[in-house]
Formats: structure tokens, C-alpha cells, sequence
């Protein structure tokens, strides 16, 4: 329910409480909110087990769709990769995760055509340009189009 709620958060939420309604009323906040979530979760529990007792083995059905679909918004490249060609084995993945075993540090091959790649690090941003005025074209990499 508060997955996307970071410790940050909570805290601004918990310091805006205290200021809000004070050291006195603080705990007797937090007591009816800690049950009210209790019931509400016991409301929903409840409810899915109704249905699951009421419909049988139609409830099964009814849930693979749903479940096929929360699978289907989990996935990525690295967890299609996984999935289908390394059958869930991604150790495989980690090694490359890991460059700090290099010996030398990769670094981008330098054209000499005037990209202005003169960064620091390896395989650094190349510098931004000017920006362009009106009216006029860009320049065309031929070896990239």
C-alpha cells in the first residue's frame, strides 16, 4: 500500500503530524490509524475469501488473467532475458554488473572528427554544442544514417 512512500516521506508526514496535532494527540492518531488499516485489510481479506468460498474453482480462473498480466507489467530486458533464454538464472547478468575488476578502465576510440569526446572518465558524454540558429541545418553523420 505504501510502496512508493520512501523514509523521507514518512518523515515529513510524521514531522506535519506532530505539528499538526501536537505531542497530546499524536499517539491517539496514530492508534486509530494503525486500526483503521487493520480493519480495512481485514475488510478486504474478508471479502476475498467470500468470493473465493462463492465462486470455487471459478475464482482461479478468474485470477490468471490478472496474474498474467501483473507478470507482464514486471517485465523488462533483463528479466525477459532471464526468463526465456537463461531459464530465471541471472548470475550470468551480475558478472557484467560488475566492472571494478578491470584491469584498465574502457575508453571511448577518439575519431578525430571534432565530437569534442575529451571528458574525463572512460567512455564520458561528449561536450555539448552551441546551439543551433535559426534557419540552419544540422550536421549529417553519414556513417550513422
Amino acid at each position: 500500500m505504501f510502496s512508493n512512500i520512501g523514509w523521507g516521506e514518512m518523515l515529513i508526514l510524521l514531522v506535519a503530524a506532530l505539528v499538526i496535532l501536537g505531542p497530546e494527540r499524536l499517539p491517539g492518531a496514530v492508534r486509530w490509524t494503525a486500526q483503521a488499516l487493520k480493519q480495512a485489510r481485514d475488510y478486504a481479506t474478508g471479502a476475498t475469501q467470500q468470493l473465493r468460498n462463492e465462486l470455487g474453482p471459478e475464482f482461479d480462473e478468474i485470477r490468471k488473467p490478472l496474474e498474467q498480466l501483473n507478470e507482464l507489467r514486471g517485465m523488462n530486458p533483463r528479466s525477459m532475458v532471464t526468463k526465456h533464454l537463461l531459464n530465471g538464472d541471472d548470475s550470468i547478468l551480475d558478472s557484467f554488473n560488475d566492472l571494478t575488476n578491470l584491469d584498465k578502465p574502457l575508453s571511448a576510440p577518439n575519431s578525430g572528427n571534432g565530437s569534442g569526446n575529451t571528458g574525463s572518465g572512460p567512455l564520458s558524454m561528449p561536450k555539448p554544442q552551441k546551439p543551433l540558429e535559426r534557419n540552419e541545418r544540422p550536421p549529417v553523420d553519414p556513417d550513422a544514417t
